[in-house]
């Protein structure tokens, strides 16, 4: 069982009655990708919660790769946060406006740095805005200086090197978050030089088969265990998860959570870095 006594998931009331405490951060970790053709910071100064701030996936990132948006340094993370006013003690709240896509990300960034205190708004601002709750614009609110001091978790983090080692061990279970048509290379890749398939052993969970059809939340429990069955995954085993670009993977690691399965890991890289390395092997399958 979970023992972290914080919800991984907040509904749109509680974060109402919750949302002045000071112990409460709220950051607005919207991210889209380059077809949508959306700016997120210019819609975050258009609109956004009361008193949120904006986490930027992209600026805080390991800028010494080529790899997009991969984990920063613990020190780089340790330093924004605390520029966010994130202190050991405070409740951070994460939303987007794009079906988890980025929230979910945020939210297993800040358990790799040792921030057990996060959820993730069910329903990011859909839900905020079914409430009729009020809304900002312009800059982020200041806040002061926080003064959070990460511990990086290696064990919810997989290198390239780690899953090669892991590829046909029975006990382990690989987890992509992508669309089936890209699963099974029929589809392209939206990043160019990328090739096309996936990872032996990998079984295909698009993330958003996680969410209600209706709405952009996340389904009830005893629905994501019938999910995760069909699947194929045990959520009593280990579980490490990818995608295109280690974002929506953390949606699987966020329902996996709501399962009892706290120590799901993330491939940083997933296939950015696996697509683009033609000396690791990959599968792929016939169009029907």
């Amino acid at each position: 069982m979970i023992m972290n006594s914080i919800s991984s998931l907040v509904t749109s009331e509680w974060l109402f009655d919750h949302h002045q405490r000071s112990d409460v951060v709220i950051l607005d970790a919207t991210w889209t990708l380059p077809a949508q053709q959306r700016d997120s910071q210019r819609d975050f100064k258009q609109s956004h919660l009361p008193g949120a701030q904006f986490f930027d996936i992209d600026a805080i990132a390991d800028h010494n790769t080529s790899l997009p948006h991969m984990l920063p340094s613990t020190e780089m993370f340790s330093l924004c946060a605390r520029q966010l006013g994130i202190s050991s003690d405070t409740h951070v709240v994460i939303y987007d406006s794009n079906q988890f896509m980025a929230s979910a990300r945020v939210w297993w960034t800040f358990r790799v740095f040792g921030h057990e205190k996060v959820s993730v708004l069910n329903g990011g601002m859909w839900a905020w805005l079914e409430g009729d709750y009020p809304l900002e614009s312009g800059a982020k609110s200041p806040r002061a200086l926080g003064t959070l001091k990460a511990e990086r978790q290696d064990h919810l983090v997989v290198t390239k090197d780690q899953l090669i080692s892991k590829i046909g061990s029975p006990s382990h279970q690989l987890v992509d978050a992508r669309p089936s048509d890209r699963f099974k290379g029929i589809s392209p890749e939206p990043r160019p030089g990328l090739r096309s398939g996936h990872i032996p052993g990998s079984r295909s969970l698009f993330f958003k088969a996680l969410l209600d059809q209706e709405s952009p939340t996340l389904l009830p429990v005893k629905t994501l265990e019938r999910v995760f069955e069909g699947a194929g995954i045990d959520p009593q085993r280990p579980v490490t998860a990818s995608c295109g670009s280690g974002v929506t993977a953390a949606v699987i690691a966020l329902g996996l959570y709501q399962l009892g399965q706290d120590k799901v890991a993330i491939y940083d890289g997933s296939w950015s870095e696996w697509g683009l390395d033609d000396a690791l092997p990959i599968i792929t399958e016939a169009a029907s």
